[in-house]
């Protein structure tokens, strides 16, 4: 499994003028690389993927399936795989939910949930998640890079979030310390990696409750 979650995409990306889907890459946090994505749509689940702690693996058109489903020859590459701290193995594929009720997309999807379930992984037909959820966790992943912060300001920010309940508040209580430009970058790294905690139902925003999540490492 190792193997495969650090190997490379089995198909190539293309881009050309004109292509309905944006291709790209992303920099995963969970993976220390870079991980290439085939749609937005794709692109937003590697965000959560990312910032899932549970996460521990993240590699995208890992491998391709081949075989016999009845009377039907089939050939598939899922979209995702997932490894997880506990070892738990998903499998993910990423469809808009307009087409999730097409006959043939739900027959390979069908397909390859028994073909992954065999080996005991579990799998994933994806089609989105709640807009403000998304909108934050991706504001959040601008601050995911721990080589760019300030350092020094991380104690003491986690001790000021012990006793402040909001993202401006913590920024008012380390004024002295640091302009609060990078207070604030402290503390969105601090949501992003999960030592912090916020309610991500509600765009972000000074006013947000915060709060330390016990048992984290640093």
């Amino acid at each position: 499994m190792d193997e495969v979650l650090a190997g490379a995409p089995v198909r190539d990306f293309r881009w050309y003028k004109g292509r309905r889907f944006y291709s790209g890459w992303y920099w995963s946090a969970t993976t220390g690389g870079m991980v290439a994505y085939e749609s937005r749509l794709e692109l937003a689940r590697i965000l959560l993927a990312d910032f899932d702690p549970a996460v521990v693996g993240i590699a995208t058109q890992p491998f391709q399936l081949a075989g016999v489903d009845g009377s039907t020859s089939r050939r598939h590459v899922p979209d995702l795989l997932l490894g997880h701290a506990d070892g738990a193995v998903t499998v993910v594929d990423v469809k808009p939910a307009h087409r999730l009720d097409d006959p043939t997309v739900r027959a390979v999807f069908d397909w390859t949930a028994r073909v992954v379930g065999w080996r005991g992984w579990a799998f994933e037909a994806w089609s989105g998640a709640d807009a403000c959820l998304l909108a934050n966790v991706r504001f959040l992943a601008g601050y995911r890079r721990a080589q760019v912060l300030e350092q020094t300001l991380i104690a003491p920010v986690m001790g000021m979030a012990e006793q402040q309940g909001t993202v401006g508040g913590i920024e008012r209580a380390a004024a002295a310390l640091a302009p609060a430009v990078l207070v604030r970058s402290v503390v969105l790294h601090l949501l992003w990696s999960g030592r912090l905690c916020t309610d991500l139902s509600s765009p972000i925003g000074a006013a947000s409750p915060v709060s330390v999540v016990e048992g984290v490492p640093s």
